[in-house]
């Protein structure tokens, strides 16, 4: 095993973990919890919050796609 697969294997699942805890951090999308009376503001700030964390986490996949191919061509040719 060479030490760029090591560093590739690290950050493959660096990747991961960073996915895992931006979904968890996420909150659903049902409309259930507007039903308790939560201002205008509040709601606002949440989905450009939530909107954000959507796309960090889209290009969180991107890369993880991305570096599980690359780990997987560098055993392959390595």
């Amino acid at each position: 095993m060479s030490i760029l697969e090591v560093i590739a294997g690290f950050m493959l699942i660096f990747c991961g973990v960073v996915i895992i805890m931006l979904v968890m951090a996420q909150q659903g999308k049902s409309d259930m919890g507007t039903l308790g009376g939560s201002s205008m503001f509040a709601d606002m700030n949440s989905r450009s919050t939530d909107a954000k964390m959507a796309q960090v986490t889209k290009y969180a996949g991107i890369a993880f796609f991305a570096l599980a191919l690359a780990v997987s061509a560098i055993s392959i040719f390595a």
